[in-house]
């Protein structure tokens, strides 16, 4: 992908890209923006956050582990929401390295 074409995806999908951290919203650039390498990038981010909040109900009741994986779910999806606005790729630190195993 040329770089020109590169940044026009980043800059028509920054806000979608930013949407796939909020909870089921992540849904939205998988199905919608299936072309768009940006949107695709953080939407599967914000689904391994999605699904690790789904699996964590139960756990995020734990005190200390269960807490400390809820507010590493909560930092993350922000950063990765303020990441996708600013228009830059983001892997998101110990979890980046299954986000790429994902083929959506």
């Amino acid at each position: 992908m040329s770089l020109e074409k590169n940044q026009h995806d980043i800059d028509s999908n920054r806000f979608v890209a930013a949407l796939s951290y909020i909870w089921i919203l992540c849904l939205v650039p998988l199905f919608l923006k299936r072309k768009s390498h940006f949107a695709q990038f953080h939407a599967k981010q914000g689904l391994l956050l999605f699904v690790i909040e789904i699996v964590g109900w139960i756990i995020f009741m734990i005190p200390v582990i269960g807490w400390a994986l809820f507010i590493m779910v909560i930092v993350y999806s922000v950063l990765g929401a303020q990441k996708a606005m600013s228009g830059k790729y983001w892997v998101m630190p110990i979890l980046g390295k299954y986000v790429s195993k994902l083929n959506l």
